[in-house]
């Protein structure tokens, strides 16, 4: 029987997309200016992404301490909002829609490694997030998965299988728990007021 021999490990096939140069720069200048706490503002965080070639839309809010591994890997819709240190490790795409909100700690991971290979072959696979989403506080969303429409991942899941548009997924792995339902606006506007009373 087989055992690993990570010795022969080879990812040599796989290209980030852009030149060692460009990665370079992004990781020894663009990524610290992107997480530091010493930067209050999404509108220079925007700036940079999309200076290096991520697609971020209108009036998307982007905390400190969000790690990029590539930014030419990301679309973002707008008025989405992504909370302190959340990580996309995108070495593929990894499309998010609008108004979505992606909470602290959030972990986007788009590659793996094939556990029946010795050499523990790296696999990739992309990532998406439909319009309305919320991915909570801590929750891991693995590679290839699809979060759909107005889904939910509860805070701390770990979404190893694509989660159907409107409905709330928790847990590890994470589950079906129940369907997402709207308020109309009213409503929601009445409860909050009663709860701040």
């Amino acid at each position: 029987m087989a055992s690993p021999d990570l010795s022969t490990y080879d990812n040599s096939w796989y290209k980030p997309g852009r030149s060692f140069f460009i990665a370079s720069i992004w990781f020894f200048f663009g990524l610290p200016i992107l997480r530091s706490n010493l930067n209050p503002l999404s509108s220079l965080r925007r700036v940079l992404l999309r200076a290096f070639g991520a697609r971020v839309g209108h009036s998307v809010e982007i905390k400190p301490g969000v790690q990029v591994k590539y930014p030419w890997n990301l679309i973002v819709g707008d008025h989405t909002w992504i909370g302190e240190n959340v990580w996309i490790d995108n070495l593929v795409p990894v499309t998010i829609g609008s108004h979505v909100c992606i909470s602290q700690g959030a972990y986007l991971c788009t590659g793996n490694h094939d556990w029946s290979d010795p050499s523990f072959g790296l696999i990739v696979k992309p990532i998406s997030v439909a319009d309305g989403a919320w991915i909570g506080a801590k929750s891991v969303i693995a590679p290839g998965i699809q979060i759909g429409e107005s889904a939910i991942a509860a805070a701390g899941s770990v979404v190893v299988k694509d989660i159907p548009s409107f409905e709330i997924h928790a847990g590890n792995p994470a589950q079906f728990s129940r369907r997402r339902v709207f308020q109309d606006a009213e409503s929601a506007k009445s409860k909050t007021f009663a709860q701040h009373a």
